[in-house]
């Protein structure tokens, strides 16, 4: 995303992303029949829901937009430290060794893989990522609490449409619609809009519904490796003894996490 932050204002690149996501998933909505919510107490909660998620959504990118990408990324994914902290307490998931130094591990091995990049930071700009990422883990808790009956498609494109016309609002009093037609910028606002928040969001919510959410906070440590992977493969980005460390850690957190529950020692 901060390649298409050269080109427009944060929030004016956050609306056309929640635009172009809900757009993606419409026609999907129309065609597969889904059973949507009709009464009052569900549609509540898809708007508290809504109203949460985007608010983290703002944070994250007003955060990055003001603050060097590998402080950025580090503060970001203390994502599914906040959730691993939050489920314990209000979906009450047992606590076990593995799942605690899986966690640890694999934000040690997202730190390794930023590092290079890390520098100095505007304590702003960390407060309001921070929040961000405090905000999207009480959002999925409460997805995972209060929400599992609702589809998941439908929840994400409820979402996506409530943040694309609050921000419409916003850009519209701000005189902020400019929309770049260079390939780059369409390129990757495209990929971030349909890959990240249709494809990926829909994904994640409906592993959210059965799966256990401190696994899932564990397992959203690969993101970055996969990141990393591709880079290399399109990029040709070299992949040096650090990345292989920072790789090596999430890994090994990532499997920590999710080893079986009998082998794990509760900590009680």
């Amino acid at each position: 995303m901060k390649t298409s932050l050269t080109f427009v204002s944060p929030l004016n690149l956050l609306r056309q992303r929640l635009f172009f996501a809900a757009l993606a998933l419409s026609p999907i909505l129309l065609f597969n029949n889904l059973k949507l919510p009709r009464d009052r107490e569900s549609f509540g909660k898809l708007l508290v829901f809504s109203f949460i998620n985007v608010t983290s959504f703002v944070a994250t990118i007003v955060g990055l937009a003001n603050e060097g990408s590998g402080i950025a990324s580090v503060l970001t994914y203390t994502q599914p430290l906040f959730l691993f902290a939050l489920a314990i307490p209000f979906l009450n998931e047992k606590v076990t060794s593995s799942r605690v130094l899986g966690g640890l591990f694999g934000f040690v091995g997202i730190v390794v893989l930023s590092f290079r990049a890390l520098g100095l930071f505007s304590l702003e700009s960390t407060i309001v990522l921070l929040l961000g990422a405090l905000l999207w883990a009480v959002a999925n808790v409460f997805y995972k609490r209060h929400m599992t009956r609702i589809d998941p498609m439908f929840a994400n494109f409820f979402q996506l449409v409530v943040g694309a016309v609050l921000l419409s609002i916003v850009c519209l009093f701000m005189n902020d619609y400019v929309f770049p037609t260079s390939f780059t910028y369409l390129s990757t606002m495209l990929y971030t809009s349909i890959g990240s928040l249709s494809v990926a969001w829909t994904i994640w919510l409906l592993l959210l519904r059965s799966e256990d959410a401190t696994i899932l906070a564990g397992s959203s440590f690969l993101v970055p490796l996969v990141a990393l992977f591709f880079g290399s493969i399109l990029l040709g980005e070299s992949i040096d003894a650090q990345s292989v460390l920072g790789s090596a850690l999430v890994l090994l957190g990532v499997y920590l996490v999710n080893v079986n529950k009998k082998n794990s020692q509760n900590l009680d």
